[in-house]
């Protein structure tokens, strides 16, 4: 067995880990997801869900990577097949290569438009428009809109025509994921993540305290924050409601996405577990909550007015971004410098989760294949490039994969994970490995509650998934969504094939 690479440090690990699950839905999805069910209200399913669904899928995440990784494994087809002694276990594990890797092709590509809107916010490039000469919120946003259409080209029939810009930023993206990601575990992700997590932290901070400092004619932020949270009671009986929280917890903590796994995998053998999955799950839970609801929607509040404000959360996570924030910052005091932090912000916490996403798919080359760092990287990111372009020029192609990439197959696969590390195989066994180690130890109830509790609400997330929203997802769609079916199909088949492949080469390799 080669010699697998290890983290650098403990802090590095965690602020990795940190990176993998801070991302574009901390500070744009939490807040809208908030405020369209029920306010403060939110929050209850919100912490029950994080109990008892996300930090114990944590911490059987780390515990499978582990596991993994002192065997010279760092992704799910492999390690499944450690775990569960049964042929369709690897091809279970397929998920886990499927799923990151599908994500990664459309979310480097926002990403990407992060990292333009950063320049142009610097360069004053954005719209420039008074607010005191629109009639309306609609009609002062109408410019922010155009340009947002104009960058990505997602507009009217046929396909998209992104601008010249827009594509170059997008080859700049993947050109930075690429120099990170080729540098190693320890080298190139961990040496990043201690720069861009504190810079993220710090820019999210004092885009805060600006933000809550915001009082015009239209409100306050104190406002906003109070249309935020005040509790709606009467949601709490909706059943939407906590689907919704759960499903927030759930992907904050970017779990189910196999990228935890893989990370985990270069842990050492006695390394902590429970501690620093727990620190780095903190971290996130502090980005999301604290700095992402202390934000957006607070400063549409104040500026807009509530009434505006809800409608603006309504309208979903990319117009808060590219439309409403930008409108915001254009008529404050320095607000290119504000503008470019917010974009910059975002640009950290969409690369450093990007990064992980990648990695499964390149950990998979490496160890069942052995190729070399870099070959792996390169032939990655080529494909990664080449598939990015599906988002890129067809229309509903990026909705298609998110849907089942980043939301259907995700709970699938969390459902499978659990089921593999605390059913199929020994139980016991599997609460020593979460265990070892570890700087504090779990308490026992944690055990009946990644055995049964865990397994049964990710049960019920996915049967509301398979029985009430994909008939309706599937009814009446066009030709050219099952385009992107057919593409995604070809995708998972291909995984598919590879893991078959890699069989072949250990039996005749080791």
């Amino acid at each position: 067995m080669e010699k697998r690479e290890h983290w650098g440090s403990r802090i590095g690990l965690i602020l990795a880990m940190a990176g993998n699950a801070v991302g574009l839905g901390n500070f744009l999805r939490f807040p809208t997801q908030a405020a369209q069910n029920g306010g403060g209200v939110f929050m209850i399913p919100y912490m029950i869900s994080l109990l008892l669904i996300a930090i114990p899928l944590m911490w059987v995440e780390w515990g499978i990577g582990r596991y993994g990784g002192v065997r010279g494994h760092g992704t799910t087809p492999a390690i499944f097949g450690l775990l569960w002694k049964n042929p369709l276990s690897r091809y279970v594990g397929v998920l886990g290569l499927f799923v990151p890797f599908v994500v990664a092709c459309y979310y480097v590509y926002i990403e990407s438009w992060t990292l333009g809107y950063a320049f142009f916010a610097l360069a004053g490039k954005l719209p420039q428009v008074a607010a005191s000469g629109a009639a309306s919120s609609e009609e002062y946003l109408r410019p922010f809109r155009e340009f947002l259409a104009r960058y990505t080209g997602m507009r009217g029939g046929g396909l998209y025509h992104p601008s010249l810009a827009a594509y170059l930023f997008f080859l700049l993206t993947m050109l930075l994921n690429y120099l990170i990601l080729v540098k190693g575990i320890s080298g190139g992700i961990e040496r990043f993540a201690k720069v861009a997590m504190p810079v993220l932290f710090g820019l999210a901070i004092v885009l805060m305290m600006r933000v809550i400092t915001l009082k015009t004619p239209h409100g306050s932020a104190v406002e906003g924050l109070n249309f935020l949270w005040e509790p709606k009671w009467h949601q709490l009986a909706n059943p939407r409601v906590w689907l919704a929280a759960a499903g927030q917890v759930f992907f904050t903590l970017s779990l189910g996405f196999g990228a935890i796994i893989t990370y985990a995998s270069y842990l050492k053998r006695n390394d902590d577990l429970t501690l620093s999955a727990l620190t780095a799950s903190s971290l996130n839970e502090f980005a999301e909550i604290i700095l992402g609801g202390s934000i957006a929607i607070p400063a549409a509040a104040a500026f807009f007015g509530v009434a505006a404000a809800q409608t603006i959360a309504a309208s979903g996570a990319f117009n808060l971004a590219f439309v409403s924030l930008p409108a915001i910052f254009a008529n404050l005091p320095a607000g290119s410098l504000l503008g470019f932090f917010w974009f910059i912000l975002l640009f950290f916490a969409g690369i450093t989760s990007s990064v992980a996403i990648t990695q499964p798919v390149i950990a998979f080359l490496e160890d069942e294949f052995r190729w070399s760092r870099t070959r792996a990287v390169t032939a990655t990111v080529l494909l990664l490039l080449a598939l990015a372009h599906l988002p890129i020029l067809l229309p509903k192609a990026l909705d298609e994969m998110d849907f089942w990439a980043g939301t259907f197959f995700v709970v699938v696969f969390a459902l499978c994970e659990v089921l593999v590390f605390f059913w199929a195989f020994e139980p016991s066994a599997a609460w020593r490995e979460i265990n070892r180690g570890g700087l504090i130890k779990l308490p026992r109830v944690f055990f009946f509650i990644m055995r049964y509790v865990t397994p049964f609400f990710l049960s019920i997330i996915t049967g509301w998934w398979l029985f009430r929203e994909l008939p309706d997802y599937l009814r009446g769609t066009s030709p050219v969504v099952w385009v992107t079916r057919g593409v995604l199909a070809a995708i998972f088949l291909g995984f598919v094939l590879l893991v078959h492949l890699s069989r072949k080469e250990n039996r005749h390799g080791r």
